[in-house]
């Protein structure tokens, strides 16, 4: 009995051990057959591809990002309120990762692509010494991102207050390396960042459903398992008993 309640207890404990951050945003839902068993199966909304040219001049778009964690959020260099703010909280997120910069993507969206040229979006990266590298502020085409925003990113569910017309928001996007939104996060709630960098390395670690760990296959006849060495045990127990006697 003793394996068989050491398993409960650790699996009793440990289902929510881990945060993981859950998906939002679905296309469809249907079902799927495994191991002869019809189960729910859903398509979550995974961002389009979008092209823009960064602070360096360079044009880049998500698939070149192909693997990363991306966190994103939508400024314009001329804002006199938030965006200072929120690039400073986004400054101490790119910070956070310093030693493990491979795996996420800082991105920062203008929202006023007529002003923000590459000039002035290098000069606003370089006034809080930005890592160029992990970190692209972009301009594009106004109703390309626009679309991308209200369409892909759902800004405007995330933030019911958000003018539609003129994307401001105070929310950080995280999207996982399948570029599926996983949550948003207030740019100006320390505790909301905090989650946010806990979040990041959790997608890195989390696996694709449909390849899962060979592991998991053996979850169910755990209890098996365990009734089965409990089972050697006794009888190892038993027959050195009979010949001390």
């Amino acid at each position: 009995m003793l394996p068989l309640a050491g398993y409960w207890i650790v699996k009793y404990y440990s289902k929510d051990a881990v945060h993981v951050p859950k998906h939002y945003f679905y296309d469809s839902v249907g079902t799927t057959e495994r191991r002869g068993k019809i189960i729910p199966d859903t398509t979550w909304h995974k961002v389009k591809n979008i092209r823009f040219t960064n602070q360096l001049g360079q044009q880049v778009s998500l698939d070149d990002l192909h693997g990363k964690i991306i966190v994103l959020d939508f400024f314009f260099s001329r804002c006199p309120s938030i965006c200072p703010g929120m690039t400073k909280s986004m400054k101490r997120l790119q910070d956070s990762f310093i030693k493990n910069d491979s795996i996420v993507q800082f991105l920062s969206i203008s929202i006023d692509p007529e002003h923000d040229s590459v000039p002035q979006l290098r000069k606003f990266a370089d006034r809080f010494n930005v890592n160029h590298d992990t970190w692209w502020f972009v301009t594009g085409n106004k109703k390309e991102i626009y679309d991308f925003a209200i369409n892909e990113v759902k800004a405007s569910i995330a933030d019911t207050n958000v003018d539609t017309a003129f994307i401001h928001t105070e929310n950080f996007f995280l999207l996982d390396s399948n570029r599926i939104v996983r949550g948003w996060y207030n740019g100006f709630d320390t505790t909301k960042q905090e989650q946010l960098v806990r979040d990041i390395p959790t997608l890195m670690l989390e696996r694709d459903r449909k390849t899962p760990s060979i592991l998991r296959s053996f979850i169910p006849i755990l209890p098996i398992i365990f009734i089965g060495i409990g089972f050697v045990i006794i009888m190892t127990a038993v027959i050195k008993r009979n010949k001390n006697y």
